[in-house]
C-alpha cells in the first residue's frame, strides 16, 4: 500500500488529468502545506506527520464553515463542507470513544487528577488515531465522574 503523502501527488495527477479544478486546487494546497512541513523539519515526512497536517487542514475548513454559516454565506460554507469531507477520506479510521473512555478512566485511576496530565496521557497514546478536541472532551468526563 502506498503511503499516504504518494497517494495524495497521485490523486492530485488524476485530478489535473481529469480537469477538475477543484480537486487539483484543494490538493495543492495540501500538498503545498506538507511541504512547508517538510522543510521545516528537514526530513521526509512520515504518515503520521501527514495525518496531522490532514487534520490542521480539515480543523481550519470547519472554522470557516462556522463562520461563513453565521455570516449567512451558505455557498461558501457549502464548498468549504465538501472540501472538508475530502479531506476526512485519507484520514485512517478514528478510535473508537469507547476506547478513549477506557483509557481516560484507567490513566485516572492511575494518579492523572488534573486535565493536563491527563491530555497528556491520552494524547500521546492516541494521537493521529483521534481528533484532539473528541480526547479532550471525553477527559473532561472522566475528570467529572472522578
Amino acid at each position: 500500500m502506498p503511503d499516504l503523502l504518494d497517494r495524495l501527488r497521485g490523486d492530485q495527477v488524476a485530478a489535473r488529468k481529469a480537469a477538475d479544478k477543484d480537486r487539483t486546487l484543494l490538493l495543492g494546497t495540501v500538498l503545498a502545506a506538507l511541504k512547508n512541513r517538510e522543510l521545516e523539519g528537514a526530513a521526509p515526512l512520515t504518515d503520521a506527520e501527514v495525518v496531522d497536517v490532514l487534520r490542521k487542514q480539515i480543523k481550519q475548513r470547519r472554522d470557516s464553515v462556522e463562520q461563513y454559516t453565521a455570516a449567512g454565506r451558505d455557498d461558501l460554507a457549502g464548498r468549504e463542507q465538501a472540501e472538508l469531507e475530502a479531506l476526512a477520506a485519507y484520514l485512517p479510521p478514528e478510535a473508537d470513544p469507547a476506547e478513549i473512555r477506557a483509557a481516560a478512566d484507567a490513566a485516572v485511576a492511575g494518579g492523572a487528577t488534573d486535565l493536563g496530565r491527563l491530555m497528556g496521557v491520552l494524547m500521546a497514546q492516541f494521537k493521529g488515531k483521534a481528533d484532539g478536541s473528541v480526547v479532550n472532551r471525553i477527559a473532561r468526563e472522566a475528570l467529572a465522574s472522578q
